[in-house]
């Protein structure tokens, strides 16, 4: 079973966040981003330092692979 530390999804929010800011007035949040909110979000009320990554839902799942995508070869 393969996890994800609570570490890494917030560098993948940071990476998200850096290239996708907030838009507008009411500061919405990328896709990539509200996405990977949820999980952080449970993350730390459960106090949770990681979690399997077969539980995040599609587009959490569709936002980490691009994060990892886009930053391995850095």
């Amino acid at each position: 079973m393969v996890f994800l530390s609570i570490q890494e999804l917030e560098l993948a929010i940071n990476y998200w966040r850096s290239q996708l800011p907030a838009l507008g007035e009411e500061l919405y949040l990328c896709p990539e981003v509200a996405a990977l909110a949820k999980p952080y979000a449970l993350m730390i009320m459960q106090g949770a330092q990681r979690v399997p990554m077969d539980i995040l839902d599609e587009s959490a799942m569709v936002a980490i692979q691009g994060y990892l995508k886009n930053t391995q070869n850095n």
